[in-house]
């Protein structure tokens, strides 16, 4: 399988499709993982622990590929993760509104297994759509372009 093939898997099957046999198949136990955010487990294991916590806070979490580029071993992926947030995160209650959580990844796969990982979220678009930053503006959604600039209205 080409390495391309390996993380679309992973995005449709494991992410979307919450499938734990395809995290099983695709990502390796002790995956590196540079970006992990703090208190989240090493390896695999911190990898469901993530999405584990996704999908507990927004529902109808999935995950759509904009862009993909491959070379060698690695791939790079420019997607979106949306859903709505009905379930506490990161210790904001729920507000019932749609999100989009814009996300750049870059991964190394060997074996067809995900075996190293780095990403960029626009971790700040997340919390102005959930009200969570003083000053911002409540839009009570994402009115932002994929290209992360204003939309128009």
């Amino acid at each position: 399988m080409e390495p391309r093939d390996v993380v679309r898997r992973f995005v449709d099957e494991y992410q979307t499709g919450a499938d734990q046999r395809a995290l099983d198949e695709l990502v390796h136990p002790d995956v590196i993982d540079h970006s992990r955010p703090p208190g989240i487990a090493p390896g695999a294991p911190g990898v469901r622990e993530q999405f584990d916590g996704l999908r507990a806070a927004f529902s109808g979490f999935r995950a759509t590929i904009l862009d993909q580029v491959a070379d060698g071993d690695k791939v790079v992926t420019r997607k979106v993760f949306t859903g709505i947030h009905d379930g506490a995160f990161q210790g904001i209650a729920p507000t019932g509104r749609e999100v989009e959580i814009h996300v750049i990844d870059i991964v190394r796969v060997a074996d067809d297994r995900i075996v190293e990982h780095w990403n960029c979220v626009d971790r700040i678009g997340l919390l102005a759509q959930l009200g969570a930053l003083p000053g911002a503006p409540d839009h009570g959604s994402s009115s932002r372009s994929v290209t992360g600039s204003a939309a128009p209205r």
